[in-house]
């Protein structure tokens, strides 16, 4: 179920008007897994900041990489160890190619 982005409340206040919209639209953007919604996608895992285990970060500019027989995407990178930046692994899966 899509949330309504035409809000009904607040109808005279244009700044929360606007606020409602977009948390609504970017509810459902992230409902059907678009990437455009999250705001936590890199093109690398963290360098700086503070994370905690479990943390996750979405991969921004997917590809293919390896050699043949053993290709893969990252899909994004995992923090395993909490810190500043902490440590990341690869979310990598086989492409069969």
């Amino acid at each position: 179920m899509k949330l309504n982005t035409t809000p009904r409340v607040g109808v005279t206040d244009p700044v929360l008007q606007r606020e409602l919209r977009e948390h609504a639209t970017q509810v459902n953007l992230l409902a059907e897994g678009r990437l455009v919604a999250a705001h936590n996608a890199r093109t690398a895992a963290p360098t700086g900041g503070a994370y905690q285990v479990g943390d996750y970060v979405r991969n921004s500019a997917p590809a293919e990489l390896g050699s043949a027989g053993s290709k893969y995407v990252i899909e994004g990178w995992l923090c395993v160890a909490s810190g500043a930046p902490g440590t990341w692994v690869q979310k990598r899966f086989l492409t069969g190619n």
